[in-house]
């Protein structure tokens, strides 16, 4: 059973299915003094308050958490809240009362926190206009005490639970619901809950142990921020973050299905699949789904046909849907070579720096429409896999063409990015080169045994000079343009960890890889799982639950431990 406990101001407390977490982060970048649910429908909203109390006044008492179980303060004053589902928050206190108010003293016709006793079965209900959802506290045993029901204007609207010992469950609903009936005793709430997640990381990480101290948190990060179908997500979805990254964009997702694809497949590939449920009819990804909005004013890269090849040979069984994923993919790397090439040009361009996923990356920081080196490999690597799928589907005049595409692609990239001592970006409307010391020109390492050798042993040595302690800066340190927290410019992240790793294995750099494999892990486990890391002190920077960020740990950790393995036979 997991007994590891986390801090809540880094990792929020949640469920798989939940669209709501506890924890003190009420926005961006900002912390409340009491824990709060937070929802995560129609963006990221501080609902309810959450404030244990002693003698009326607020108890500064210590919170934390463990997967299965939330706590604040200890012994005989103590308050321990549990999910028995995914809308359902089990409370019960000793010693201890909890204040439940609204978060948002002030009620609008359009916004805020309305807040009632419903007559019909004696229940306390909070309806948020930010979330379009009820909030139920039904007592099931203890004292309870209203504060501003069916008040408006600004005021305190309140839900007060004492008593020697009380319980109490706090619901999400859409609406009516019949009387809460709990189906089982609190502490055979919080066993269920510890053991839907023992499961959960024996079969995403079964070899987990001494060499591996961060993989269970990171299976919980991932197994927490899972929602159920609603709204624009179609599917179960692993969310970015329960924090104030809570979308899924469309190149996250591909860390997630891997990192989930040994063991959890039918989720794995609910991921890979959730953001083309919103491919268009030109065949564009959108740049991000929520639950109330599909975002199409940028693109991500078209990492997907790399993530595909991994996902055949992670998947048991292989891909679910070979003809789905090969109809998608063609469509997605048509979108590029239709739409993104200038009239009679062989490269593709990203038209602003959110379209890499590189926002701020220097080769975008003069000029924003740029062919960019990394692109071209990610469309070699997509158009070799549209020739493997197509041949698995029987088609070989198809797999003969996009192998062809390949060829042409490959040649392109060196013919106009390579300029025969390392790769650069240009201006897609005037050639002229931008940028200069970014890790995102590094990344054809990618292609791996596709690269020439002498190219390749070119960008090896490229790499190294971006190796830090911590691991690949996407800034060379020393450069002018390099910032300790510079988003693209200088932190050390997930996704192109993974990505570079993955190449360097390939191209047969296998003491490099290792080097940044074991240098990333080391991080992850100094400091969480960060939406990314200083370069140089290994500091957790931005959001502090990224989902890929446990992901790529999943997915190098899993990788070692299958090589140590192999090496012990």
């Amino acid at each position: 059973m997991p007994t590891g406990e986390f801090s809540l101001r880094e990792i929020p407390f949640s469920h798989p299915g939940s669209w709501f977490d506890v924890s003190p982060v009420v926005a961006e970048a900002t912390y409340a003094d009491d824990l709060h649910l937070v929802s995560h429908r129609h963006g990221m909203h501080a609902v309810l308050a959450l404030v244990p109390e002693s003698g009326g006044e607020r108890a500064a008492v210590p919170a934390g958490a463990t997967p299965s179980a939330l706590t604040w303060g200890s012994g005989d004053r103590r308050i321990t809240a549990a999910y028995a589902g995914p809308d359902a928050l089990r409370i019960a206190g000793r010693g201890l009362a909890l204040r439940i108010r609204a978060a948002e003293l002030t009620l609008t016709p359009f916004t805020g926190t309305y807040f009632f006793a419903d007559p019909v079965d004696g229940s306390a209900v909070f309806t948020s206009y930010e979330t379009g959802h009820r909030y139920r506290v039904t007592v099931l045993s203890g004292h309870v005490r209203h504060v501003g029901a069916e008040a408006l204007g600004t005021a305190e609207r309140a839900v007060v639970l004492s008593g020697d010992s009380w319980e109490a469950v706090l619901e999400e609903l859409p609406g009516a619901r019949e009387p809460y009936v709990p189906g089982a005793a609190f502490d055979a709430v919080v066993a269920a809950a510890a053991t839907a997640f023992t499961a959960f990381a024996d079969a995403v990480a079964p070899w987990r142990g001494e060499r591996t101290p961060a993989a269970e948190l990171a299976c919980y990060v991932l197994w927490s921020a899972v929602v159920a179908p609603s709204g624009f997500v179609g599917r179960p979805a692993v969310l970015m973050s329960k924090h104030w990254m809570d979308k899924v964009w469309s190149w996250d997702h591909c860390f997630n299905a891997l990192a989930l694809a040994a063991g959890r497949p039918e989720l794995a590939w609910h991921q890979f699949q959730v953001v083309f449920d919103h491919q268009d009819d030109r065949g564009a990804l959108p740049d991000s789904v929520t639950h109330a909005e599909v975002l199409r004013n940028f693109v991500k890269p078209p990492i997907h046909g790399w993530a595909l090849s991994r996902l055949r040979g992670r998947l048991p069984g292989g891909l679910p849907d070979p003809a789905r994923a090969y109809r998608q993919l063609a469509a997605w790397t048509t979108f590029w070579l239709d739409h993104r090439r200038v009239p009679g040009g062989r490269v593709a361009h990203y038209e602003h720096g959110n379209d890499s996923g590189w926002d701020n990356a220097t080769p975008f920081a003069v000029e924003r429409l740029v062919q960019t080196p990394d692109l071209a490999a990610f469309l070699v690597l997509q158009l070799r896999e549209l020739a493997v799928l197509a041949a698995g589907l029987g088609d070989g005049e198809g797999a003969a063409r996009w192998r062809a595409e390949a060829d042409g692609m490959l040649a392109a990239l060196l013919d106009e990015l390579w300029d025969g001592t390392e790769f650069v970006s240009r201006s897609a409307t005037t050639g002229a080169v931008q940028g200069g010391a970014s890790l995102l020109e590094l990344m054809p390492i990618v292609l791996g045994e596709h690269l020439p050798p002498g190219v390749r042993d070119e960008v090896v040595a490229g790499l190294e000079a971006h190796l830090t302690d911590i691991g690949l800066a996407t800034e060379r340190p020393g450069s002018p343009c390099y910032e300790a927290d510079g988003y693209w410019r200088g932190p050390v992240w997930a996704p192109v960890t993974v990505l570079i790793e993955d190449g360097l294995r390939r191209a047969g750099a296998v003491s490099l890889a290792d080097s940044v494999s074991a240098r990333f892990r080391a991080v992850c486990e100094k400091s969480g799982f960060a939406e990314n890391f200083d370069a140089l002190t290994g500091d957790g920077l931005r959001d502090r639950a990224y989902t890929w960020t446990a992901a790529a740990y999943l997915l190098l950790a899993g990788d070692a431990e299958a090589r140590e393995a192999l090496s012990e036979k």
